[in-house]
């Protein structure tokens, strides 16, 4: 069953149709200069195949986002990690899910980064799910350059590359191109090429019009009447639309962009000097301070949670008397060793050198005979160091335990940086800076927190990525937790 929907109707008011499944074996190119209606275009073919077939669209603006509302489409967000994008693209295609990739925000060579691994992940799925697909690329001449960009070289081949693989290999694996392009010859010459059908829109420039009259068949002279096309009006060839040139004015559509047409309005009513007065004004706002860490059980919870996995103690006869005896130890010792996290110099100072200044205190403290040895004060100081001992949360504290159970295999000076990690994946915050680490580890040097990271990556206790714009996420695969994007340059927090 051939399955037809309709774009729009021809000057003689018979409406045009577009072949679906022909479509799926040939490809299509939309070429139209700005404000020539391109994007309604792709809104109107979206909609009136949304019920078909899969869809993906490569969205440089943010302009397709709408469809999600309407149609069901999953907006993704383009920011973040290579490997990310591909395993989302895989899970796509096996659960035919409609998408709009957005990649709004980034710079140029993020965006053509991101849309070659969104493109390849699509690509290399298995051939168990090679299902079809209309893969709609916007603004395609950012993404196939025909020369050279103010991009790197990198950036540009594997956008290329990925493009190319749409439109020449793409057929066999189920995925169907559409391209739309301001500039015909800023478009690569092998990708455009590879289309057999063509909605060309209103277009001036002669370089563009003289590529149009090649890809169509035409003479020039013929392509200059694209000129004169209005605005959502364009002509139409290929084996899935019309065997001849067929002019045809697109239908209307159900979504909106958030860009839309400019429409000129009127300029507000205001004095020259009121106008200066409002550009100039200090409004003497101060910038907005950072949001804070996240309320958790405080610090005695936490030691105690890491004491007793570790070390259980037998009850007591009086159970009571004994927990309040155990309290106050904590509080003590937890009260000690913040102490020496507050000396400016003894951040630098190992473990082992402050131990013997630690059992001092604990004895003019009156701790007791229970104080922690080496091995115990290393971890605390470590926790301490890195400010995580009132992690946890609300209804959270048994997935701050697991963090602290994986934390008590790497060795004692290393948990704490650990846990600093991990709390910043549990609550979404941004991956900590090298600085940082090295100084929850007793550091002054940046490149001890990448030596942490790699650690503890090789021993499999976390992953670490980087975006497209250099920022490091870490994923914790046995706890289900990721970190925002961080600058691993960056200043440290606790500096």
């Amino acid at each position: 069953m051939t399955i037809a929907i309709e774009l729009g109707a021809s000057p003689a008011g018979q409406p045009v149709r577009l072949d679906l499944e022909e479509l799926l074996s040939t490809r299509l190119l939309v070429q139209g200069n700005s404000g020539s209606g391109k994007s309604h275009l792709l809104r109107r073919l979206l909609e009136q195949s949304a019920g078909h077939v899969q869809q993906a669209i490569i969205d440089p603006e943010g302009d397709f986002v709408s469809l999600a509302e309407r149609f069901g489409h999953v907006v993704i967000d383009a920011e973040r990690t290579q490997s990310e994008i591909g395993r989302i693209a895989a899970r796509i295609r096996r659960h035919r899910a409609s998408v709009v990739f957005n990649l709004e925000g980034l710079d140029a060579d993020a965006q053509m980064r991101s849309a070659a691994a969104f493109l390849s992940g699509l690509f290399d799925i298995e051939r168990d799910y090679w299902f079809p697909m209309l893969v709609v690329v916007d603004e395609a001449q950012l993404f196939a350059p025909a020369g050279a960009a103010e991009i790197s070289e990198e950036a540009r081949r594997a956008s290329l590359s990925a493009m190319t693989n749409l439109m020449c290999r793409g057929r066999k694996r189920g995925l169907a191109g559409v391209i739309a392009t301001q500039r015909l010859a800023k478009l690569a010459k092998n990708v455009a090429a590879e289309a057999s059908n063509f909605l060309m829109g209103r277009t001036f420039l002669d370089i563009d019009m003289a590529r149009a009259a090649d890809l169509l068949g035409m003479e020039k002279r013929q392509a200059e009447s694209f000129r004169d096309l209005n605005t959502g009006s364009f002509v139409a060839l290929g084996p899935a639309l019309s065997r001849r040139p067929l002019p045809v004015k697109i239908g209307f559509v159900e979504t909106g962009t958030r860009n839309g047409r400019p429409s000129l309005m009127p300029l507000p009513d205001m004095a020259s000097g009121d106008l200066q007065g409002l550009i100039f004004e200090d409004d003497g706002l101060a910038p907005p301070a950072p949001a804070g860490r996240l309320a958790g059980p405080s610090a005695e919870e936490v030691l105690d949670q890491i004491e007793h996995a570790t070390a259980p103690v037998a009850p007591e006869p009086d159970a009571e008397a004994a927990a309040a005896i155990e309290a106050e130890r904590e509080a003590l010792v937890e009260e000690i060793v913040l102490q020496f996290v507050a000396d400016p110099e003894a951040p630098f100072r190992s473990a082992a050198t402050l131990y013997p200044d630690f059992l001092v205190h604990c004895r003019v403290r009156r701790v007791g005979s229970r104080i922690p040895d080496l091995a115990e004060f290393t971890r605390r100081l470590a926790i301490a160091r890195a400010g995580v001992a009132g992690a946890g949360g609300e209804g959270r504290d048994a997935e701050w335990r697991r963090a602290v159970e994986q934390a008590g295999n790497l060795p004692e000076e290393m948990q704490g940086v650990f846990l600093l990690i991990a709390r910043a994946g549990m609550e979404g915050a941004p991956s900590p800076a090298d600085e940082e680490l090295a100084r929850a580890y007793g550091s002054r040097s940046p490149s001890r927190g990448r030596w942490l990271l790699t650690y503890m990556e090789e021993r499999g206790h976390l992953v670490c990525e980087n975006d497209f714009r250099g920022r490091r996420v870490v994923r914790f695969p046995a706890l289900g937790w990721k970190t925002a994007p961080g600058d691993p340059k960056g200043a440290s927090a606790t500096a």
